[in-house]
C-alpha cells in the first residue's frame, strides 16, 4: 500500500512550505488566524529565527505559539511548568499550539487500597 500523502485543507506540504504567512493564515481555524495577524511577540519572533537558523536544542516557554509550516521536522523543547519536554513538529500538528503537546498535568493512576482495608472500606470516611 503507498502511504498517503498529508494535507492540509487540500495543500501538500510542499505548498503549505512555500505560501506566504498571510495566505497560511486564511487557511487556520478564526483564533490561530488572529494570533497570526496580530504579529508575533518577541519571545515567537525568537523562536522563528531560531529556528530558520537551524539551531539545535531549541528551548522555548512559547506554549501558545501556532505551529507554522516552516517549524515542520524541527525537534523543539516546550516548558510545561516543571521540565522541558521534547517535541518533534509533524505536519499533523500544523494549526495548533506547541502548549497542546506539552500537558502540564499528569495522568493519576488509582491503584488498590491499602494492606488490611477492603475495597468498600477505602471509601468510608476515617473515624
Amino acid at each position: 500500500m503507498a502511504k498517503k500523502e498529508f494535507t492540509y485543507r487540500g495543500k501538500t506540504s510542499d505548498e503549505l512550505k512555500t505560501m506566504s504567512m498571510n495566505d497560511f493564515a486564511i487557511l487556520l481555524p478564526a483564533r490561530q488566524r488572529r494570533c497570526i495577524k496580530r504579529g508575533f511577540s518577541d519571545q515567537e519572533k525568537t523562536l522563528l529565527n531560531n529556528i530558520k537558523k537551524g539551531a539545535k536544542d531549541i528551548k522555548t516557554h512559547c506554549r501558545n505559539m501556532v505551529v507554522l509550516p516552516i517549524m515542520v521536522g524541527t525537534t523543539l523543547r516546550v516548558y510545561n511548568g516543571k521540565e522541558f519536554v521534547q517535541i518533534v513538529i509533524q505536519p499533523e500538528m500544523l494549526g495548533h499550539y506547541l502548549g497542546e503537546f506539552a500537558l502540564t498535568r499528569k495522568r493519576i493512576e488509582h491503584s488498590a487500597p491499602g494492606i488490611g482495608a477492603t475495597r468498600s472500606s477505602a471509601s468510608l470516611s476515617v473515624k
